[in-house]
């Protein structure tokens, strides 16, 4: 079998894999020609995927990456992975999937299936991707073409997130089209869970995602609660984390980041709004996290003004910049909104982070491009006047930190355990 994954990113570059690995032949379509050359040359552009596996699979003949949409034509199935960002004024921004469509509709078979896997909110496969794909293949989806969705379910970096073992929720616009799609992912994937269209595949990941940003903005909310009356957030929840039943730990920071809880739970508010309902809960709960950011810049000013220091003119240092633990994955990242309010209030901000050496361009944030990660040495670290800890990377030795820095803003708990001056340390 020889199927097509469009977008080979964090979710699409992983897919590939798991399917080349499975007796499939992998066509890769990225429309950055640049990740197109590496990966044909056997090289990885995402930290926690291994180059060796990339180029033991392009050796192998298994999987080949391409611009080319033309070749489509050869594959019995296509996989579409592409962003579904939000739009400056918070809409969903579908546009990438449709442009794909437009695009992928020309050369399509008959008999193809098109599976997309971007999270987006109910309708958007049987309805728009359909409406698109029809009118540019000239085929009809359910008897010319088969049309369905499943939701990715990709954890970077964890290790105990393997697409293999990952249960795959499926949806078709079809029983036949659900047939055909379980059918490819029982190649790859070792349990799938089918359900009754594509709309509550859809649904389902939009609940995941609002139920984690929903919980969060829960902690984050009694962490400046609890921290108003002397009590730490962070012991409550691991001695309530003990209960065998009934609770399941979140945790406060500094905001949100990533693809997918920052953005996914207002593809549901939009589509909402059609029906004439209102998602009180998910739109609270993005008001809370939002807010988080600007609750931290008040902390670090706190802890600059006991040192009789304003935030304007003093030299801050953001360690972390990806949005998560021990990934080089910046998307949305809350240290980039860090950044930006204390720029704007006069601060010198810099960032360290062994996992993004340089700094992208951002659509949201390309003034940060070509900034350059500081060294992690004594020298480096005592030089600023407070270290703001915005993601805790397993990598780095907080013990130096607490060794060097003059004063820690601690957003994520890294601190815990380490010996250093209880004054040092401010928790936010």
């Amino acid at each position: 079998m020889k199927i097509a994954i469009i977008g080979l990113g964090y979710v699409g570059l992983p897919l590939a894999i798991r399917f080349a690995r499975s007796c499939v032949k992998v066509l890769g379509i990225d429309v950055d020609p640049q990740k197109v050359e590496l990966l044909n040359n056997g090289q990885s552009y995402i930290k926690h995927i291994e180059a060796s596996a990339i180029a033991e699979l392009v050796g192998a003949g298994k999987f080949l990456a391409s611009t080319d949409f033309s070749l489509v034509k050869e594959v019995e199935a296509v996989i579409i992975c592409v962003p579904t960002p939000l739009t400056k004024n918070r809409e969903p921004d579908i546009s990438f999937v449709l442009e794909t469509g437009r695009t992928l509709g020309p050369y399509l078979s008959r008999g193809t299936l098109v599976v997309l896997e971007s999270t987006t909110y109910p309708g958007t496969t049987d309805e728009d991707l359909r409406a698109i794909l029809e009118q540019a293949s000239g085929m009809k989806a359910g008897s010319d073409f088969h049309l369905a969705f499943s939701p990715e379910r990709e954890d970077p970096a964890n290790e105990q997130s393997k697409v293999k073992k990952i249960p795959k929720v499926v949806g078709g616009y079809t029983p036949a089209c659900l047939e055909r799609a379980t059918a490819l992912y029982r190649r790859a994937i070792d349990t799938l869970v089918p359900v009754s269209s594509c709309r509550v595949a859809e649904a389902t990941k939009l609940l995941e995602n609002i139920f984690r940003s929903v919980n969060i903005a829960l902690v984050n909310e009694l962490k400046l609660v609890y921290g108003a009356m002397g009590i730490d957030i962070w012991e409550v929840i691991d001695a309530a984390k003990t209960k065998p039943f009934g609770f399941m730990p979140f945790y406060p920071g500094p905001g949100l980041g990533g693809h997918c809880i920052p953005i996914d739970p207002f593809y549901l508010t939009w589509k909402a709004r059609e029906y004439g309902k209102h998602t009180r809960f998910i739109e609270l709960a993005g008001e809370i996290n939002t807010a988080m950011p600007e609750r931290v810049v008040h902390r670090v000013a706190d802890a600059l003004n006991a040192q009789n220091k304003a935030v304007k003119g003093s030299r801050v240092l953001i360690l972390g910049l990806a949005y998560k633990p021990n990934v080089d994955d910046e998307r949305e990242s809350p240290s980039y909104v860090l950044m930006n309010l204390l720029a704007n209030r006069g601060a010198e901000v810099a960032y360290y982070d062994p996992y993004v050496p340089v700094i992208k361009l951002t659509r949201e944030h390309p003034q940060f491009a070509g900034r350059k990660s500081v060294e992690w040495d004594r020298a480096a670290i005592e030089s600023f006047d407070l270290v703001l800890i915005a993601t805790n990377h397993s990598s780095v030795n907080y013990h130096e930190l607490g060794e060097w820095a003059r004063c820690i803003v601690d957003t994520r708990n890294a601190m815990a355990g380490v010996r250093v001056a209880s004054e040092k340390i401010w928790k936010a």
